[in-house]
């Protein structure tokens, strides 16, 4: 399998640029994920982590048939 998948790269030209492009993204998308947790209020952060223990469901009684 990985023989076939290793000859059909070989082929293409300029694809070692790929693994090198993938790792920027994947560089970027976390660098930038990690500015963004520095520099979030903090007062956003405790909103957003009270979100899950808010009861705000709405209950409504069943239609009867």
């Amino acid at each position: 399998m990985l023989k076939f998948i290793k000859g059909n790269l070989e082929n293409i030209d300029g694809v070692a640029i790929y693994p090198l492009i993938s790792l920027m993204i994947f560089f970027l998308f976390f660098a930038g994920l990690f500015w963004w947790v520095i520099t979030a209020k903090k007062s956003h952060i405790k909103e957003v982590s009270n979100i899950p223990l808010e009861d705000d469901t709405v209950t409504t009684k069943p239609e009867k048939s």
